[in-house]
């Protein structure tokens, strides 16, 4: 039995450009098909632009952006274990109810984080 995957790709420019097209197709995935992504994205559009007028230099200005793609890097990650879930199963199994409860506690986790963050930039800014 081979340990290597007949999938992983050689190297090179080659595999740059693939990585690019799968990435693109990620997106667009999510946009189609999540609505989750969709409010996040909006969000992440609007709050962008506020982070450089609310963070107090580029360290702030950074902390605040990095928050806003962490939430869209999480959601998109439980998209994933979500489709893949639903390709093994839609009917009703535990483990895959668990899983997909998993994936949404760590959604909320990064927003109550994202939350967090801008809550308190936002105190030290206008206080």
């Amino acid at each position: 039995m081979s340990t290597t995957s007949p999938y992983k790709s050689q190297g090179g420019l080659g595999r740059l450009r693939n990585a690019l097209k799968f990435s693109l197709q990620g997106f667009k995935a999510a946009f189609q098909h999540e609505a989750a992504f969709r409010q996040e994205l909006l969000l992440a559009v609007v709050l962008t632009p506020a982070a450089f007028w609310v963070g107090r230099g580029a360290m702030q200005i950074l902390l605040l952006i990095s928050t806003i793609v962490f939430v869209l890097i999480v959601e998109i990650l439980n998209s994933a274990l979500e489709a893949l879930a639903d390709s093994i199963t839609i009917e009703h199994h535990a483990l895959v109810g668990r899983a997909k409860d998993l994936g949404s506690a760590a959604v909320m986790l990064s927003l109550l984080l994202g939350g967090a963050i801008w809550a308190t930039v936002l105190y030290l800014r206008f206080h």
